[in-house]
């Protein structure tokens, strides 16, 4: 049973770097890169009721896909990774994992060690 967070990432590398590090049980859904509005709505809108969160590359299709999300999804919570790393996948794990804590979600202890 999944909690009623919901995270957004681009790609499959992504989803599973991320769910390493989840102690909750958490939906994290691929876009697979750039979708449409349209794609994007059909995707989420099982999640209405969710706390939706945006964790996606800081480089321009990233940023192209959270314009999109801020704009359908304006309640959506952004989560950053630091610029320096450009992407999800290769992001440190405990940089994920300071991320991820400080919005709230649970993470394995492990990665903090």
């Amino acid at each position: 049973m999944y909690s009623d967070k919901v995270i957004v990432v681009e790609g499959r590398s992504d989803k599973e770097r991320i769910l390493r590090l989840l102690a909750e049980p958490i939906k994290i859904i691929c876009t697979n890169g750039t979708v449409s509005p349209t794609r994007l709505e059909e995707i989420l809108a099982p999640y209405d009721q969710s706390d939706i969160f945006v964790f996606v590359d800081a480089d321009e299709p990233g940023e192209k896909l959270r314009g999109l999300i801020k704009r359908e999804f304006p309640e959506a919570f952004h989560l950053y990774t630091d610029p320096s790393y450009r992407e999800v996948a290769t992001t440190p794990m405990k940089v994920l994992a300071t991320v991820l804590l400080g919005a709230n979600i649970d993470v394995k202890t492990e990665f903090f060690a």
